[in-house]
This record gives structure tokens, C-alpha cells and sequence, in this order.
């Protein structure tokens, strides 16, 4: 095999990063990959990183609309060269409405100003918003004058974003059971991770040393935020082990995996719903045992899912709508809309929960120094909900006074779910779906192997194990000569430094060793092609290097 080093040192160069995030090993192979680009006529491609190459333009249009109208309110109440003013509450509904109806026709800007009317009409006719206050919460909102007010969530946008959570994790059926949830917009799944593990440890629901669980394989930072020497928790990994008749990975959760979480010494459980990397939800049956290991045998069981992807599986359901009162829902819109770049997500807590229960129990003496940290936000810091101690915390308390996701994110975030609701048929979600499952069959084409048939797959990913595949296709004897001459991200440079291909190692997932990921959502259709007839041809490189061994 020809390539730009050496083999030898390209094996000491894949035992030193074994242990380190895939997110930093990536770095490594984009490094090789375009070295390899500028020397060739390959294009490099990078399937490493989960960012979609496609974005909903509509509720954009509409945000852009909406931040001219504001625009033009500011210039009505105050208008002096660069200056503007404050925009007006009365009269800016109707004021509204006949700006859409002169910009309503004609292109895109045509489109989304009529959506933005449809949206305006939605919060009027379907929650019952007061015009002028809705519309003024939008345009104010888009303008960004004030600091968030409630600081948690703006009102209005709080019940459109929660209608939209309500529809995509529930089918709308979590209200029935815990009446409705309360929201922190945040920025991004990835501040919401931050926000409730400093949380969970400063008000004692998590101390150092604590026993938790992870369902793997999972985003690397679930695994290595529990590592870190101020948390140091005790982790218990939940294995997606299960397998078909045929022997092949179905990631769900076998009984016994989930029947760790008897063990009621474990405080917490940590999922991404439907996975990462394998992209598939958890089976109905999993998610009934589990929730009847809850409520049987560990009642007080903090959940935490972040159900980022599950849009892209048909009628999915979360955790929050089988165990609401044990479960945090985290929930980003980066991947569905397009919109990694803007940070927008939220985190769901219903009203009635185990958070605030377990603050109610805590020893008094720990009860008062939690009072002690949050007297300074109220008389009756003891009454505090724990959601409202999650925003005080991402201001380090002392500054809750100016805590909150900006008001301008809060509006494109409300605009991505009204357009959503208003999306009865679910045009656009039929289209980001197509999209993934498009490319699956592609790459397993290239790659000329079966597609998996799995049930409850997202298809935002896959994960290729490549032991699975190798015992499969050619028996346990070229496993054995595999493990023995390479090291599991062998693979990972050989397609970087040949082929300007950069694929993540699965095993970094806390995933089988063996095993790739490729994101599915960030290159061109025709990409997925070419990766998969190159990964085939490195497999076969590595079969004719055994044969020629025996």
C-alpha cells in the first residue's frame, strides 16, 4: 500500500490516539485527508461531523420579514438618522397584517411573509394569544432591546415551542399524563448538558462519587463530562448489545442491560434517543421495561434524554412521555432545521417531577445552605422549582437577573415550531427523512452489502462494525488476524490518507472497538456513493493481505 508514511509509524501514531475524543482524532485525519487532497484530484470528504447540509428556508424568510417590520415600528416611534426607538404594543398586530398583505406575493420573501402571518394567526386562533401582546413579544423579541423577560422563556414563545415538543416526543399524549412541561430555552443540547449536570451537583442530587448510568454506545461528552475529576462519578454503561436471528446489531437494549437499572443505588440515567451513533430509538418494548423497572424497583431515578434526532423516526416516542415525572427532555434544533450555527434547544422538566421532590428531601442541613445560595432571588428560596434553580445556575446565581437565551434566538426558535405545527401533512419532515434514507442506500451500495433493516432507525447515521462484518463474511480466523495487525482506527487513516476520506471510530461512541460512524447528513447524495466504494475497497485490501499471509 502506498502511502505518505511509513507503516510503522502510522501504527505508534494509532495507538497514541486510542484514548482521545473522536471529535479530536478527527482533527488528526482531516490533517492527512488534506494533505492527500492537494496532492490529488480527490475531493476530501468529511462524514465525521453529524452539521446537515440542508436548511429550512421558509421560517427564515419569515424571520427576516418580521426583523424589517421591526424595523420600520422602531423608525415609527423614533426615528432619527441611525436612531430608532423602542417599538410600540398598540396597533402592532394590524399594523403587521397589512405589511404581510403588501409583502405576501411574489419569491420567497412572498412566502415567508405569509407564513409569518399564518404563524401570527395560529398564536391567535389555536392558543388564544392577545394580538398586539403576540405580536409585540415577536417584534420586540426579533429587535433584542430587552433582556429576557421571564428569563427562563419568553410567555408566548414558551407555549408555541411546547405545543411543538408536545407534537414531535409525544404525539401530543404528555400532558395527559403530567400536565404541562415547563421549558428553559437554552443554546443548544450542547449548554443544556452544562446546565443540568452543574445543577444536579450544586443542589446535591449528584455528588462526587455518585453512581450513574449511560446508555452506549453515546455522544463521547456523556461519558467524559462523568469522568472529569469534579464529578468523578461511578458510570454503569446500559449496552445497545442486541442482535438479530441473523447475528447482526439491531442497538436495541437487551433485558439484562436495562435490568442494571434495578439497582436503585444508580441516581441517574444519561441517553441520546434515538442513538448516537447506530441513529435508532428505542424499541416500544425497551422503553416498557424500562419504565416499568422505575416504577417498581427505582422510583426516584433522575432521566435525562436528549432526543435531538427524533424527527427523523416515525412516530417516535420519548421518555418524557412514559416516565414524565422521572425525565428531563433535552431537545435541539440544529439538525432538523439546519440552524448548528444559531444554538438553539430547549430543555422540557414537567410540573409535576422527581427533581423537585428530591429537593424537598434533601437533609436540612443541606436544605439550608441551598437556601443560603438562593436568597438573594427570592424570600422563599426553600420553594424554588428546580428548573428555575437550572437558570440561576447558568448565571452563577448572582447574575439570574440577566440570564436567558437572547430574545432574537427565541424567536427563530418559536418561528421553527409554529411552521412546523402548521405543517399538517409534515411536507418538510417527509424531505429531511428522505434525505438520510436516500443516502443509506447509497452508501451500502458502494459499500455492496445488504442495507441494515433496522427497526426504529433514524438513518442520521451508521454505524459499521467491522469485526461483525469480518466473522460474517470470512469467519473468526481474519477477525483474529485483523486484531492482531492493526489497530481498531487503522481503517480511519487508511481512507484519510488514500482516499480524502474522514469516517469518526465508533468505539470513541463507547460503541463496539471495530466499528466507523458516518454521518449521513453532511455530504452530497453522490458522496455517500464514492465513501462506500471506498471503504469496500479497503475491506478487500484487508482480505487480500490475510490470504496472502496463510
Amino acid at each position: 500500500m502506498s502511502t505518505d508514511m511509513t507503516l510503522d509509524r502510522r501504527r505508534v501514531m494509532e495507538r497514541s490516539f486510542e484514548a482521545i475524543s473522536p471529535f479530536e482524532l478527527k482533527n488528526e485525519l482531516l490533517d492527512l485527508a488534506h494533505r492527500r487532497d492537494r496532492k490529488s484530484a480527490r475531493v476530501l470528504l468529511d462524514a465525521g461531523r453529524g452539521n446537515p447540509n440542508w436548511i429550512a428556508t421558509t421560517p427564515r424568510e419569515a424571520f427576516f420579514v418580521l426583523g424589517q417590520f421591526a424595523l420600520d415600528e422602531s423608525h415609527l416611534v423614533w426615528s432619527d438618522g441611525d436612531l430608532g426607538g423602542k417599538p410600540a404594543t398598540k396597533g402592532v398586530a394590524d399594523r403587521l397584517r397589512s405589511y404581510t398583505q403588501r409583502h405576501g406575493e411574489g419569491g420567497h420573501v412572498g412566502e415567508g411573509a405569509a407564513l409569518l402571518q399564518r404563524i401570527v394567526d395560529y398564536g391567535i386562533d389555536q392558543c388564544g394569544f392577545d394580538p398586539d401582546e403576540w405580536v409585540h413579544e415577536l417584534v420586540d423579541g426579533i429587535i433584542g432591546d430587552n433582556y429576557p423577560t421571564p428569563d427562563r422563556m419568553l410567555v408566548h414563545a414558551e407555549r408555541i415551542v411546547h405545543d411543538y415538543v408536545m407534537q414531535e416526543l409525544c404525539a401530543g399524549e404528555c400532558e395527559a399524563k403530567s400536565g404541562r412541561f415547563q421549558l428553559f430555552a437554552v443554546e443548544g443540547a450542547t449548554a443544556a448538558m452544562c446546565y443540568i449536570f452543574d445543577t444536579f451537583q450544586a443542589n446535591g442530587l449528584l455528588g462526587r462519587g455518585d453512581k450513574i448510568a449511560i446508555m452506549v454506545p453515546v455522544f463521547p461528552p456523556y461519558v467524559e463530562i462523568p469522568e472529569l475529576d469534579r464529578y468523578a462519578f461511578d458510570v454503569v454503561e446500559i449496552k445497545a448489545s442486541g442482535l438479530d436471528a441473523q447475528g447482526e446489531h439491531t442497538w436495541q437494549y437487551p433485558d439484562e442491560e436495562l435490568d442494571k437499572l434495578r439497582d436503585s443505588s444508580i441516581r441517574a440515567l444519561f441517553l441520546v434517543n434515538p442513538s448516537n451513533p447506530p441513529s435508532v430509538a428505542l424499541s416500544p418494548e425497551s422503553r416498557q421495561r424500562l419504565t416499568d423497572i422505575v416504577h417498581r424497583d427505582n422510583p426516584q431515578l433522575m432521566v435525562i434524554t436528549d432526543d435531538v434526532y427524533s424527527t427523523f423516526v416515525d412516530d417516535f416516542r420519548s421518555l418524557i412521555a412514559d416516565i414524565p415525572y422521572n425525565t428531563i427532555g433535552v431537545y435541539s434544533f440544529s439538525k432538523y432545521f439546519g440552524v448548528t450555527g444559531w444554538r438553539l434547544g430547549v430543555i422540557a422538566v414537567a410540573e409535576d417531577n422527581v427533581f423537585d421532590d428530591r429537593l424537598a428531601h434533601l437533609p436540612k442541613e443541606q436544605r439550608d445552605e441551598l437556601n443560603r445560595r438562593y436568597s438573594s432571588l427570592t424570600r422563599h428560596p426553600e420553594q424554588l422549582k428546580f428548573i428555575d434553580r437550572l437558570v440561576a445556575d447558568s448565571r452563577q446565581v448572582a447574575l439570574n437577573h440577566t440570564a436567558g437565551l437572547s430574545t432574537p434566538q427565541q424567536v427563530q426558535m418559536t418561528l421553527f415550531s409554529a411552521f412546523a405545527l402548521l405543517d399538517r401533512e409534515d411536507v418538510y419532515k417527509q424531505q429531511t427523512q428522505a434525505i438520510c434514507r436516500r443516502r443509506m442506500r447509497l452508501l451500502y451500495e458502494g459499500l455492496e452489502l445488504p442495507e441494515p433493516a433496522l427497526s426504529y432507525c433514524a438513518d442520521y447515521y451508521t454505524e459499521f462494525d467491522l469485526a461483525e462484518w469480518s466473522n460474517r463474511h470470512y469467519g473468526e480466523a481474519f477477525t483474529e488476524y485483523l486484531q492482531d495487525h492493526y489497530e481498531p482506527v487503522d481503517i480511519l487513516f487508511r481512507l484519510a490518507e488514500t482516499s480524502s476520506i474522514v469516517l469518526l471510530n465508533g468505539g470513541g461512541f463507547h460503541g463496539p472497538t471495530w466499528s466507523i460512524r458516518v454521518s449521513l447528513a453532511n455530504l452530497a447524495d453522490d458522496a455517500y456513493t464514492r465513501i462506500g466504494q471506498e471503504l469496500h475497497n479497503s475491506l478487500k485490501k484487508y482480505v487480500s493481505e490475510w490470504q496472502g499471509s496463510k
